[in-house]
């Protein structure tokens, strides 16, 4: 037996749960037809299989037609949701893991133009910032209807195995029954006391007990602390708590602190990188402390040692740590063989909740297996022949590139013409609150230096170089180099600089600055952080709305330093061009929308417009090779090896991937990377 804390089985009710870690509630948005799946199971079971305790899914699945997913939620108010939901749950438990789901109605956090097209409910007539949808005021029955759909649903939960459920309840309609900015109901449900507000949470749970009896598990998911005046405050949360336990309503408490009706609000719920780990812990803990019940509690846990404490200290019964699941789904396991240090670090990027809203789909933004366990690997087997690899470039891509072969028992050589390993994601990590990225790079580094992987740095490497190692396969990872031409013109913008400028500290802004990004990438803003410490900054961009690839939690970061410091921003306008009067660089600007072009004077002109293929070294050795850089997008897009030959009588196989390529992200190079090296 261990004398780590974290490996310590805990006994909750009747079950047994084989260490103190789990995943809590979260939706990646992975289900086909509102059912989880093979790809759904797949994910979980990934987990499972490598240690974790409890599997708490769904975030949340809904219980009734007016509840329509946000993004693609599991339908728990559809019977055939059993034989999945028995699938999944008959997985789990054979690899020795618990597992529960989370039901929830929306509320208003959900809108009437999707699924059945019917008008959502809430104890309120007011729309939530998130969401923008006016939802109806509930009336009696609606009341009913939807504590019946509950109940049934939970019914439908047992039936399929699951060891328990919760009800989401901050921010969703139960919490918009309780908290007194979302009640203006009259009657038994309305905001006149605390006990009105929370009787229809309390009705749930009860109707659920009468279907599920006392052998399967009731907790709720809710917020101590709405942190906002009028709001449930701290001492009504504790009442709450006290409420759920003394009428024998729940068999456990999963805690959180704040609000989730806003981007900014989210973010304080869900922390982003920058931001403190851990910052809800105490507060959990008094919960537990006071209330007695088990408890459990996620928001930024990211390691283990923070996670260790959580549970030594007596904070926590079970310890969330889902983000991290999905950086390194393995994490228990390495833990119990006393792998820390191999662990795959998540970063704190939040692509992973940001990708649902952008691309439908949760993804790591440096694990790419993760959602993509039916065909990517998150354990690299080791090839039958050894083969000579040669990698140019240590950004993501190449860094991945480099730790795939090796890992696959190839001999593997990286050329880099910088001093130091990191690509973009080093002028990234200049900022202190994206830091944390550099973690990407040095955990690849660490994974190539114990696989012995031979690193050039300072070595700007020709095809010579190359050749010269006699190489199976050659990896072009050169990323790109600053775009400096505007939208259609064949000419470099002049007496401009750009985003990596300011970035990588060569240039520091003064007077009045104009920040053009048309690329709506973290580069831009993270300039703009940068230039207005010491300039007046303004950000303009040709979209409707700026920085649309970063997206919303990773937004409010931004938009709370640009906003204290004055930043102006500007949308639907275009540079056109940029000549210099005197001492001044003068703007010409336009618009999509209009013939209209007006002059306006700038100090200095940053750009910010995505990159172009540092790519000649690619086609320096193109004629070179077997393949002649094709790539079989059948192939690629299965998750299958690369055969095409194009040329008999080439050396190698050759491939560029990431920004070599085409200005994409950090996830793309390191995807290409690990679907093309994987069968190598």
């Amino acid at each position: 037996m261990s004398n780590d804390p974290l490996l310590q089985p805990y006994q909750l009710k009747h079950l047994t749960l084989r260490n103190r870690i789990m995943t809590t509630s979260h939706e990646p948005a992975y289900p086909e037809d509102g059912m989880p799946k093979d790809r759904y199971r797949a994910y979980h079971a990934e987990r499972a299989k490598a240690g974790v305790a409890l599997a708490m899914t769904a975030g949340s699945a809904c219980v009734s037609k007016d509840s329509p997913p946000a993004f693609n939620n599991v339908l728990a108010y559809r019977d055939e949701v059993v034989p999945w939901i028995k699938n999944l749950a008959d997985e789990l438990h054979d690899h020795g893991c618990a597992v529960m789901i989370q039901l929830t109605h929306l509320g208003r956090r959900t809108g009437w133009s999707k699924g059945d097209w019917l008008p959502s409910v809430a104890p309120t007539h007011h729309h939530e910032t998130a969401h923008r949808y006016n939802p109806k005021l509930m009336e009696d029955w609606d009341i009913a209807r939807v504590i019946q759909d509950y109940a049934d649903a939970a019914e439908r939960m047992k039936a399929g195995g699951m060891d328990g459920l919760e009800i989401e309840c901050y921010g969703h309609l139960p919490d918009q029954f309780w908290s007194p900015l979302t009640n203006e109901l009259e009657g038994p449900f309305g905001p006149q006391t605390l006990e009105s507000r929370t009787r229809f949470a309390r009705e749930v749970l009860a109707r659920m007990r009468e279907k599920v009896g006392d052998e399967f598990l009731l907790g709720v998911r809710f917020s101590m602390d709405e942190t906002t005046p009028g709001g449930v405050s701290e001492e009504e949360g504790f009442r709450i708590a006290r409420l759920l336990r003394d009428e024998g309503l729940v068999d456990f408490l999963n805690v959180t602190r704040g609000r989730i009706d806003s981007d900014a609000a989210l973010s304080k719920v869900i922390p982003l990188q920058g931001s403190p780990s851990a910052p809800h812990l105490d507060f959990a803990g008094r919960m537990r402390a006071e209330i007695g019940l088990p408890t459990f509690h996620a928001a930024r846990i990211p390691d283990v040692a923070t996670a260790r404490h959580a549970v030594a200290e007596g904070r926590l019964d079970m310890v969330g740590m889902t983000r991290a699941h999905m950086a390194d789904p393995h994490l228990v396991q390495k833990i119990i063989e006393g792998r820390e240090d191999d662990i795959r670090p998540c970063v704190g990027a939040t692509y992973c909740l940001d990708r649902i809203y952008e691309g439908g789909e949760a993804l790591c933004i440096h694990n790419a297996a993760t959602g993509r366990e039916l065909t990517m690997p998150h354990l690299i087997p080791v090839a039958e022949t050894p083969r000579k690899v040669v990698v140019i470039g240590t950004g993501p891509g190449g860094l991945e590139a480099a730790r795939i072969a090796a890992a696959r028992g190839h001999d593997v050589t990286v050329f880099e013409a910088a001093s130091d390993p990191g690509g973009q994601i080093r002028l990234t990590a200049q900022s202190q609150r994206r830091r944390e990225m550099i973690g990407i790079i040095d955990w690849r580094m660490a994974q190539c230096a114990a696989q012995d992987v031979s690193f050039h740095f300072n070595t700007w490497a020709e095809a010579e170089d190359v050749t010269a190692l006699n190489p199976d396969l050659v990896v072009v990872a050169t990323g790109g180099l600053p775009q400096m031409r505007l939208y259609e013109q064949m000419e470099d913008l002049p007496h401009v600089i750009t985003s990596w400028d300011i970035l990588s500290g060569d240039v520091k802004a003064s007077g009045d600055v104009l920040i053009f990004d048309e690329a709506g990438d973290h580069a831009g803003l993270q300039a703009a952080e940068i230039a207005a410490d010491t300039a007046q900054v303004e950000i303009m961009t040709p979209d409707r709305s700026f920085a649309p690839d970063v997206m919303g939690l990773n937004l409010t970061p931004y938009l709370t330093n640009l906003q204290d410091k004055d930043v102006t921003l500007t949308v639907a306008r275009r540079l056109k061009g940029v000549r210099r009067d005197e001492n001044r660089l003068i703007a010409e600007i336009g618009s999509d929308y209009s013939t209209k072009l007006q002059d306006r004077p700038y100090d200095q002109i940053i750009l910010n417009y995505g990159t172009l293929p540092n790519a000649d070294l690619y086609f320096d050795l193109k004629p070179l090779s077997s393949n002649l850089g094709q790539v079989d997008h059948d192939a690629l897009s299965n998750g299958l090896p690369q055969n095409l030959v194009a040329n008999p009588d080439g050396r190698f196989q050759l491939f560029r991937i990431g920004d070599a390529v085409a200005a994409r992200n950090t996830h793309a190079a390191i995807y290409d990377a690990l679907r093309l090296l994987k069968d190598l």
